[in-house]
């Protein structure tokens, strides 16, 4: 019969264990001493492992201080030896805790080169990787043992704890320039190619595709703005514009409305009704036949629409994956960051929480390889400065956290002067009635500037504004212009009334605005 030994339970009770299944940590204390040994020796060994270690990668605790004084002197650029080593610790007041000079001394004495540090400091790195994960699936069992804590927290811990140690111990090695100057060149050609100029997902606007190159893979965009600026019409516009006219799938995570209020002001959006119509279930003739033509086109639309109140960042990340992997989900929207947690970690402030947010939502779209859109709220600032001018968004109005303006790609603001009581422009050239400024405040990858839409609060719904760079486009109101003729090619057609179709005309002539 195999010895027994006695483990202490939860709640202060035995059981007997066979001893062959007891564990011992995780570790390595002679690759250790052979690591430490190795850096006394060689002045340039430190920085081919420095990427891999840190102090608490040593399970021993004289060797986490022998490498802390290594670390210490590393980075004033001292030289590493053992006398050099011996005196640090004595400074720091550990050399009697690690054994003396003779355990600093008989370290070096240790290995003869340097030559395979790298494949034994990756050994230490797993190991401490490994107690990590020990310490924490051990942390997470209590609780889930624990029927006072929520199981579905315990669960957005987990992920959280997972993440972490991912992101902590990602290590990405260094590409030489040219495969990725070939892939730059790929771009360059698929871009020539585009006669629109348009390299990402168009946003179905032409004069913010033009400033944008549409939305871009791996970007993270941040649209902010005030209340009553329109950030939610403007995020349904895109996902019609995106998934029900270009037929591109994409999720929209929406923390603030249910699935439903989403899809009302989306049927709004996109068959042109009064939302408070559809609401109110007071529709007229014109209205009926608007949302007979256009409802079953939305239907069709590869849009996933996610109502999940208090998302965690993990949990997003798990949905996101699903969806790209399940549904080729290709452009992710979410309603709004602000309304995001990141549940199962300790923070000291709001900031930092957020900032971590921001950091795994960039890190989100470089994964997945598509552009992530995420609202987000401006501070009060914006009310009080003086003048309906002064009302205009700035980087620093951003809420909670300067990380966001850091991490984004792209920062765009919304803003209605009309709102603010400005009606025209200071010179008298814009009437601002109706109208919207799409503000792109900051652009890593081009250019910065203000692209000016329509407003229509009614439908809930951003417009391109008229221009007479559109004069020979097809008509994008829904059909009111009878017998409109669309040159594309060799594409020469005349539609009357029963057969427009804003669609149609978006295939033909592929889709450049709202319809």
């Amino acid at each position: 019969m195999p010895e027994q030994r006695r483990i202490n339970q939860r709640g202060g009770k035995y059981k007997d264990m066979p001893l062959e299944l007891a564990h011992v940590q995780p570790q390595a204390p002679e690759i250790e001493r052979a690591v430490l040994g190795a850096l006394m020796i060689d002045r340039d060994a430190y920085m081919e492992v420095s990427n891999l270690l840190r102090v608490e990668s040593f399970y021993e605790p004289r060797n986490q201080a022998i490498y802390e004084a290594i670390v210490k002197l590393s980075a004033d650029e001292s030289p590493v030896d053992v006398l050099t080593v011996t005196d640090m610790l004595a400074k720091m007041g550990k050399l009697d805790e690690v054994g003396g000079p003779g355990y600093v001394a008989d370290l070096s004495s240790r290995v003869a080169t340097s030559a395979n540090i790298v494949y034994h400091a990756n050994i230490i790195a797993e190991k401490y990787l490994a107690r990590q994960m020990i310490h924490y699936v051990g942390t997470i069992g209590n609780k889930a043992f624990d029927e006072t804590y929520d199981i579905k927290e315990v669960v957005q811990e987990a992920e959280s704890i997972l993440f972490e140690l991912s992101q902590k111990n990602m290590k990405k090695d260094y590409s030489v320039l040219s495969p990725i100057v070939d892939k730059a060149m790929e771009m360059v050609k698929i871009a020539h190619s585009n006669k629109g100029g348009t390299t990402g997902i168009s946003t179905g606007y032409f004069k913010l595709d033009d400033m944008t190159c549409g939305w871009q893979n791996s970007d993270l965009v941040i649209i902010a703005g005030r209340p009553a600026m329109g950030k939610t019409a403007f995020a349904l516009s895109l996902a019609k514009n995106i998934a029900a006219d270009q037929k591109i799938p994409m999720a929209f995570f929406s923390l603030e409305m249910s699935d439903v209020q989403l899809a009302n002001r989306l049927m709004a959006n996109a068959c042109k009704v009064d939302s408070k119509k559809l609401l109110s279930g007071q529709l007229d003739r014109s209205d009926w036949l608007r949302l007979d033509k256009n409802i079953e086109k939305l239907k069709e639309a590869p849009l996933y629409i996610d109502e999940t109140e208090g998302l965690s960042v993990m949990e997003l990340r798990t949905k996101a994956r699903r969806l790209v992997k399940e549904h080729g989900v290709k452009l992710i929207m979410i309603d709004y960051l602000q309304l995001m947690t990141a549940s199962g970690m300790n923070f000291n402030s709001r900031q930092e929480e957020v900032s971590l947010i921001s950091r795994s939502l960039k890190g989100m779209a470089k994964e997945l390889n598509i552009p992530v859109l995420a609202l987000s709220q401006l501070n009060r600032g914006v009310e009080s400065r003086n003048g309906a001018e002064g009302k205009r968004p700035q980087l620093s109005d951003l809420r909670e956290s300067g990380a966001i303006e850091q991490d984004a790609d792209m920062v765009i603001f919304l803003h209605r002067p009309a709102y603010y009581g400005l009606m025209q422009s200071s010179d008298g050239s814009i009437d601002y009635t109706d109208k919207a400024e799409v503000i792109i405040s900051k652009h890593r990858k081009g250019a910065t500037g203000i692209v000016m839409m329509k407003f229509v609060g009614e439908f809930t719904r951003f417009e391109n504004c008229d221009d007479p760079a559109m004069a020979n486009r097809p008509p994008t109101d829904g059909g009111e212009i009878i017998g409109s003729k669309v040159n594309e090619g060799n594409n020469d057609m005349l539609f009357s009334q029963e057969e427009y179709d804003p669609f149609k005309l978006a295939a033909i002539n592929g889709y450049r605005g709202g319809y």
